[in-house]
């Protein structure tokens, strides 16, 4: 199995900063991809960021020029950056990750538990 887990939620003014972490445990050959996604009440989780194992980015929208994605590749551990924050982020972030377990069983998709960020206007 994949554990993730996620850290640096919390509560926070309109225009503040955050930084949220996650970090992969347990057996596995390797991680393609790790993301954060988010859902906000009534709504459907969506992605947030994300990061291949080569480097390469992908943002919604709506955090474009506000967030940053990051990772170490060596330590498993993805990051992300929040910065001028809006009360429209307020959502439970999760983080993911897309593993290959062993030469045998191909990509699988992981989660972790979650973390709360709220942004007060």
């Amino acid at each position: 199995q994949v554990q993730l887990v996620e850290s640096g939620g919390g509560l926070v003014q309109a225009g503040g900063t955050l930084r949220l972490s996650c970090a992969a445990s347990g057996r596995f050959l390797s991680i393609n991809v790790m993301a954060w996604y988010r859902q906000a009440p009534g709504k459907q989780r969506e992605m947030v960021a994300a990061m291949t194992s080569g480097g390469s980015t992908n943002y919604t929208d709506s955090v474009k020029g506000r967030f940053t994605i990051s990772r170490d590749t060596a330590k498993n551990t993805v990051s992300l950056q929040m910065n001028s924050l809006k009360p429209e982020d307020t959502a439970v972030y999760y983080c993911y990750g897309r593993a290959i377990r062993t030469v045998f069983s191909g990509m699988q998709d992981y989660w972790g538990q979650g973390t709360q960020v709220t942004v007060s206007s």
